[in-house]
């Protein structure tokens, strides 16, 4: 956790599908919801809305790719065969001092590390086994396409001082209060 001025920070939620991600940060935007400092970055995808899935908004291919030429978006990658972008405005958010949360690839880590100076990463993980349990419950991929999922992790320097990791394999509620918990620590 860095916090050098008084300007905002950012945090990067990164962590395996299946690991909770959307579950915590929705639990933590409804607690947070009364604390204007807090901000939850709305991703821009290239899906479009389906049952099951966080809320973003929708962008198709060619749109994308204008949008990136034209530098709408402050950060943008690929993965699992999709285009993901956080929009510009976050920079300005951020620039106001508001604490702004993002789910994030961990592709992305090294831009936000060079362009953020007040950030945090925080992996939120599970055991294999119970993500795979939760990729299956979702009904989305067949177990060898879970199975391919899961050998691809991504890997990065956990041990950085700036990554905290939060265990997501037993109930949630706890996973929900180590996140907010350090949330809090940030003084915008």
């Amino acid at each position: 956790m860095q916090n050098e001025n008084s300007q905002g920070c950012f945090i990067a939620v990164v962590g395996p599908s299946g690991a909770g991600k959307d579950t915590i940060m929705d639990a933590a935007r409804e607690a947070l919801k009364d604390d204007d400092r807090f901000h939850f970055a709305r991703r821009i995808i290239t899906r479009p809305q389906m049952a099951g899935t966080e809320d973003h908004d929708t962008l198709n291919e060619d749109e994308f790719a204008q949008a990136v030429a034209e530098g709408a978006f402050a950060l943008h990658w690929q993965a699992h065969g999709l285009n993901y972008a956080l929009p510009r405005s976050i920079d300005e958010e951020i620039a106001k001092g508001a604490i702004m949360i993002a789910n994030v690839s961990r592709r992305v880590l090294d831009e936000i590390r060079a362009n953020y100076p007040c950030r945090s990463v925080v992996m939120i993980t599970a055991r294999s086994d119970v993500l795979a349990k939760r990729l299956a419950a979702r009904g989305r991929e067949t177990a060898q396409d879970i199975a391919a999922r899961l050998a691809r992790e991504v890997r990065f320097d956990d041990d950085a001082s700036d990554v905290v990791t939060i265990d997501n394999s037993g109930d949630v509620s706890f996973a929900i209060e180590a996140f907010l918990q350090h949330l809090r620590r940030f003084k915008a």
